[in-house]
């Protein structure tokens, strides 16, 4: 199941959604500050994989971000690509 985490304060997100939406991407949708759970689930994932190292040495959160088949996607661009 995908799963997409974001942030309803996270001005990214609003974009990020309607692609996919558009796309007609199913996903789960896990608002990361609606709950801590949701938060901690979001800091397991990010703190045990490499890809957001760049987004924690900027200073981001990570997200909006997709969760795939164990894949981590930003760009929505190259979804078809996965």
């Amino acid at each position: 199941m995908n799963k997409v985490y974001f942030s309803d304060k996270c001005p990214d997100t609003e974009g990020f959604i309607s692609r996919l939406d558009k796309m007609q991407v199913s996903y789960e949708a896990v608002n990361i500050t609606e709950s801590m759970k949701n938060l901690k689930d979001f800091l397991k994932l990010r703190d045990s994989r490499s890809e957001f190292d760049e987004a924690k040495k900027n200073g981001y959160v990570g997200i909006p971000i997709l969760y795939s088949n164990d894949q981590l996607i930003y760009d929505l661009d190259t979804i078809n690509e996965k």
